[in-house]
């Protein structure tokens, strides 16, 4: 019944390009008929994720789905469970399809009911989307242009929503469920999905297009440091150094990029913690997923209606030292906390983690500085390094590079001062050797030469000497094969 055409697939051209392409002083010449640049390659068409629909089956799709809404009772579909709230949509969709004479053959009536119990039920035109294990970043901008990341890669999908109202009801529905809002009084908002996926909501007048929706899905099996190398994002000698800093209580910050797996890392390095320790995290929306039993997991709160009530990052990392912690981890520094946190590393609190942006090991302890100073402590740069240094023993350093793939491209050592200036030495490096044929990145971890670490005796007071020492000696054979 539907004509079927995909949606998205040439959108229309902002009439300033085509008049750009006349205009003198460009540097390039445009076609006149779609006002790119002939020698650019064209635009992708969408990927198929969901049966290509027409403008005449979204418009069935609003009356059923309205006619739905006056003959059911919200309050009452509620108390029921999924499954039977599914069985009652389907079952009044079906009536009111009968009764006005709606012609369908059985798989389109089937894609329909799904369609609205989804909308009801779920996050509409998502779910698809959402079921999907390979997808790692959902970005929807506005009603009819949903992107997705798959393998380090963007594209554009063919989902779409029935029009910017329906995306803002969904967004809504989203914040609501972990007691948070989004409208245009508080148009901004973090928030998680009920599998730990992070969410972030930017709502008009603000996002002028319609609502934007960005979504960092979370894997349903949890990675660990040794599936990260047969991805090849660490070498085997550098995971079991992750895994011995990780178990000997070792200090830790993760720097990196956005979407460079700071997170994934993280809770990586948690695996390591120990049954029986008391362990505290502080998050914005709580995503990590440790598996110890005495774990407190901790989130912010924004603040209310009335513009009181929040419940700050800061806030939370100087309860945490009131809760008889042994371990404190902070989901993302990015601000005055940053100075709790090293409080908490400097006074027994020994194998606290948080991560942060930054581009280098050099640069994550530029960025600890600036965020102190930033919250108003009035202490001399001198001072805030030798806290730094007398705080933080490990920066790992994580990267996405240009293929898409993730790389652990640094494990850099904290060493001390000299004069004004904080040393480090690099562990491990990561270092790039070309592209191979498919356009993907190819290169080597390599040890630096550094026989003993400053942890070693860290390592011996937990017993983990000889361990240490072999995956050094590893390290450094695997380096000298893949140079030569």
């Amino acid at each position: 019944m539907f004509g079927k055409r995909s949606v998205g697939a040439n959108p229309p051209q902002a009439l300033t390009v085509k008049a750009a392409a006349s205009a003198p002083g460009l540097g390039r010449t445009l076609d006149q008929n779609t006002g790119r640049d002939p020698r650019r390659s064209p635009p992708p068409p969408p990927v198929p994720v969901e049966t290509p629909r027409s403008d005449e089956y979204y418009q069935m799709k609003s009356m059923i789905f309205g006619a739905l809404i006056e003959a059911i009772d919200l309050s009452q579909l509620a108390k029921l469970d999924g499954e039977s709230a599914r069985e009652e949509i389907r079952d009044i969709i079906n009536e009111i399809i009968s009764l006005k004479n709606v012609v369908l053959s059985i798989a389109e009536q089937e894609e329909l009911l799904d369609d609205i119990c989804n909308d009801v039920l779920g996050y509409g035109p998502l779910e698809p989307l959402l079921a999907r294990d390979d997808i790692a970043d959902i970005m929807v901008n506005g009603a009819t242009r949903t992107f997705i990341e798959v393998a380090g890669k963007i594209t554009l999908t063919n989902i779409r929503f029935r029009d910017n109202a329906q995306l803002m009801n969904i967004c809504q529905r989203i914040v609501s469920q972990v007691g948070r809002r989004v409208d245009e009084s508080s148009p901004i908002c973090d928030a998680r999905l009920a599998d730990g996926s992070r969410v972030n909501v930017i709502a008009p007048p603000l996002a002028i297009d319609g609502p934007a929706l960005t979504i960092r899905k979370f894997k349903k099996d949890k990675l660990t440091l040794d599936q990260l190398v047969r991805f090849g994002a660490i070498s085997p000698p550098g995971a079991e150094i992750l895994k011995i800093i990780g178990k000997v209580r070792c200090n830790i910050v993760i720097s990196g990029g956005t979407g460079s797996g700071k997170t994934t890392l993280l809770n990586c390095l948690t695996n390591y913690i120990d049954l029986d320790e008391r362990v505290i995290t502080c998050e914005d929306a709580a995503e990590l997923q440790l598996q110890q039993p005495h774990v407190v997991r901790l989130e912010t709160r924004p603040p209310n209606i009335e513009g009181t009530g929040a419940v700050t990052m800061r806030d939370l990392v100087k309860n945490c030292l009131r809760m008889r912690p042994e371990r404190i981890i902070v989901g993302e520094v990015r601000g005055p906390e940053a100075f709790d946190l090293l409080q908490a590393m400097n006074t027994g609190h020994d194998g606290s983690m948080g991560t942060l942006h930054a581009n280098t090991p050099r640069e994550c302890l530029s960025r600890i500085e600036s965020m102190i100073t930033m919250g108003g402590f009035s202490l001399p740069s001198r001072t805030l390094r030798e806290m730094i240094c007398s705080s933080v023993d490990i920066i790992i350093q994580a990267q996405r590079l240009r293929d898409g793939s993730r790389r652990i491209t640094h494990i850099t050592e904290v060493m001390g001062m000299e004069g004004d200036v904080i040393i480090t030495q690099d562990l491990m490096t990561y270092e790039i050797l070309g592209e191979d044929a498919a356009g993907r990145l190819t290169g080597r971890h390599r040890a630096t030469g550094i026989g003993r670490p400053r942890f070693w005796e860290r390592a011996r007071y937990y017993g983990e000497e000889q361990r240490l020492a072999a995956a050094i000696d590893m390290l450094e054979r695997h380096s000298e094969a893949d140079a030569a």
